[in-house]
């Protein structure tokens, strides 16, 4: 990225680390990569002066103009066809999706003119872009607002997909994703956004695609990603107290997969449980699962589990907690892997 571009007046240098919620760091993150480099570009349905559903822009247009937070039209397929034009020119625009059952619009830009342009141009057109979605349930709303659609981009060759699960993932994350020249979709669990964590401003951070063990443990794995990784935590606290020891991976890249972190610990613990909010027909935790057998089949002592939302469309807010994996069901699929 281009060196810093100062274009109003800067106050004292804040602390290092600082407490902030996933929704206030992914905006610090958003203002960081539009200081160091002009060709940022925010554009989005009520992404300035609203500042967003969620207020994850709040402020950028004020700080930035009209020129780099755009508020656009009702049009997914436009917004994203009009960012592919700017990113061939040059910027790094970053889409948001006001939510993620909004994307569909838009899905044969995304995979039909996103994905392919690098391959279809022999690599001599990059897509540095960005597309934000917030993602998953727990918020009480109806469908195409409750949504889990990051498996039909996963599986999409050409694209890129990663998702945050706490404060200081989110506010590199989004840089890093930015600073790339690969097209990348940032999937941001919504029903976090106000979680808070100390996130350090210094520190180099992790690779963009690498996976992180976040609780070691030594009777079995726990993997989950996005807003599942909060709940596998949990059941990993809920089942110290019972003497059981989980180790909880935070996948953070969907596409692609960082599974030697995953193979390490399953043929150390022998089990594995993958929790997602995804229905489980074709989805990223059948490929965790596939591959993890493929890799550790003589390390198991118990089949690979998983805990996922059901293969039907998204319930009515008054059915969601049925719906969703909660700190039951996941320690639930612990008894069964244990008594395996």
């Amino acid at each position: 990225m281009a060196a810093p571009t100062m274009d109003r007046p800067t106050s004292a240098a804040p602390a290092a680390v600082q407490t902030m919620t996933i929704a206030k760091a992914i905006n610090n993150g958003l203002r960081a990569a539009m200081e160091a480099d002009p060709k940022v570009i925010v554009m989005g349905e009520d992404v300035g002066k609203l500042g967003g559903v969620f207020r994850i822009t709040d402020g950028l247009q004020k700080d930035f103009g009209e020129q780099r937070v755009l508020d656009t039209p009702l049009a997914e397929s436009g917004i994203i066809g009009t960012a592919v034009g700017l990113a061939i020119r040059g910027y790094r625009p970053v889409c948001e999706i006001q939510f993620e059952g909004f994307i569909f619009p838009g899905f044969d830009q995304i995979v039909s003119q996103v994905a392919k342009l690098h391959f279809r141009t022999q690599g001599r057109l990059k897509l540095p872009m960005v597309i934000r979605v917030p993602f998953g349930g727990g918020i009480g709303a109806v469908e195409h607002h409750s949504e889990s659609p990051e498996s039909y981009f996963a599986h999409t060759a050409g694209l890129k997909v990663v998702s945050c699960s706490n404060p200081a993932d989110a506010y590199w994350m989004i840089q890093q994703a930015i600073a790339s020249d690969d097209p990348i979709l940032f999937f941001e669990p919504k029903r976090r956004y106000y979680e808070k964590g100390e996130v350090d401003t210094t520190t180099a951070p992790s690779p963009l695609f690498q996976s992180r063990v976040l609780r070691t443990g030594t009777d079995a794995t726990l993997v989950a990603y996005g807003p599942m990784v909060r709940t596998a935590l949990d059941a990993a606290a809920a089942a110290e107290e019972e003497g059981r020891s989980l180790e909880v991976i935070d996948l953070r890249t969907l596409s692609p997969l960082d599974l030697p972190p995953v193979y390490e610990s399953v043929r150390r613990t022998g089990r594995l449980v993958v929790v997602s909010e995804a229905p489980s027909e074709s989805s990223i935790t059948s490929e965790i699962a596939a591959k993890v057998q493929q890799e550790c089949f003589y390390s198991l002592q118990a089949p690979v589990l998983r805990v996922t939302g059901f293969d039907t469309p998204y319930p009515p807010s008054k059915l969601e907690e049925e719906f969703l994996p909660d700190l039951d069901r996941v320690l639930h699929a612990v008894d069964r892997s244990l008594a395996w």
